[in-house]
């Protein structure tokens, strides 16, 4: 109770940090050239909805090849209806990530019958996969961008490097989360969190790990099936969940160029690379909230675009604004399929 406690602490003061944030950025706007701006796209803007999508159908894909073959064939688009769920949870509310993360297995079980331990096992190795793809995106983004970087780190940071720092951080992120799947794949990573946990010197807490210490030696051997997935088949995983990291860059590179500026991929690559690493570290904060704004405005500074303050602006509105209506629609599908914000935590004491 007192780790959940400051759990919900660290999330309400993210939140309180982002619209801090949001708000003092809001307040320098030139609402009325924004607007006109915006409205000068007119119906094109539809297409700004689009990666987004991609990216959740491409995840859902990817996730969907994680299952055992032991489970049966999965709907998928039912799989799609619970990784918007689960992402909606995890990007919108305080510290949302192990609420959303926890409705995975949960949903899984009671929608598609697939029992927890499996589930558990295709969350447990998407999320490391999804985190060794961000090390590699940031990597390929760094290296497409390298010289921008280079040019921008004085304005930036006040020093030069930021195409060498963000090169050693993604290859950093890369190596040390391929490191943690082959640990987690090794068939007894589950039994060993658990001897960790049984060192914990409370009572209840002791009583319940070993009520649930088959379920830890059931993940195991779920995880265990990961092993014969062929080798060929796990890089084509990798390869989706890396696609999907690249609609967030055309995502932004559409926006842009429907507002006009004249910019290349390799520097919207290179700027959204170096902000999704930005936003992981201040992971506190739904949705990376004021942060990435800061971020953008910044760095289309340093690229010297003309009327720079209210592109800028335009962009982080019609991003945001995007993010309002799919995560709204996330809510709404959650609400329809029955499921409460709840059920993520009576799902994680079932593991």
């Amino acid at each position: 109770m007192k780790n959940k406690s400051i759990s919900s602490w660290v999330g309400y003061a993210g939140m309180l940090l982002g619209v801090i944030l949001i708000g003092y950025l809001f307040s320098q706007f030139d609402l009325f050239g924004v607007w006109m701006r915006i409205r000068s796209i007119g119906y094109a803007s539809f297409f700004i909805l689009l990666p987004f999508l991609g990216l959740h159908l491409i995840e859902s894909f990817a996730w969907l090849q994680l299952f055992p073959g032991s489970t049966g064939k999965i709907p998928f688009f039912q799989l799609f209806k619970i990784q918007v769920i689960a992402e909606t949870v995890s990007m919108t509310l305080p510290a949302g990530m192990p609420v959303g993360e926890s409705l995975r297995p949960f949903l899984c079980r009671r929608t598609l019958d697939i029992p927890v331990p499996a589930g558990v096992a295709s969350v447990a190795v998407r999320k490391l996969m999804l985190g060794a793809n961000q090390g590699l995106y940031t990597l390929i983004g760094a290296i497409a961008g390298f010289s921008f970087l280079q040019s921008a780190s004085q304005s930036m940071l006040g020093v030069e490097g930021l195409g060498y720092i963000m090169s050693g951080s993604g290859l950093a992120v890369f190596v040390i989360f391929l490191l943690f799947i082959l640990l987690l794949l090794n068939g007894e990573a589950a039994q060993k969190v658990h001897a960790l946990l049984m060192l914990i010197p409370f009572r209840k807490v002791k009583e319940w790990l070993l009520e649930k210490e088959s379920g830890f030696h059931e993940t195991d051997e779920e995880l265990k099936a990961f092993k014969s997935i062929r080798f060929g088949k796990l890089v084509n995983i990798m390869l989706y969940y890396l696609t999907a990291w690249f609609m967030l860059a055309i995502e932004s590179y559409i926006i842009l160029k429907l507002l006009g500026v004249e910019i290349t991929f390799f520097q919207v690559l290179a700027i959204d690379t170096t902000l999704s690493m930005l936003r992981a570290i201040f992971f506190f904060i739904p949705s990376g909230l004021g942060v990435q704004e800061i971020g953008y405005l910044a760095f289309f500074n340093v690229l010297g675009i003309g009327d720079a303050v209210v592109v800028g602006e335009a962009f982080v509105l019609l991003r945001r604004f995007k993010e309002i209506l799919w995560y709204s629609a996330g809510y709404l599908v959650m609400f329809l399929s029955g499921v409460h914000l709840k059920d993520a935590h009576s799902g994680g004491s079932e593991t």
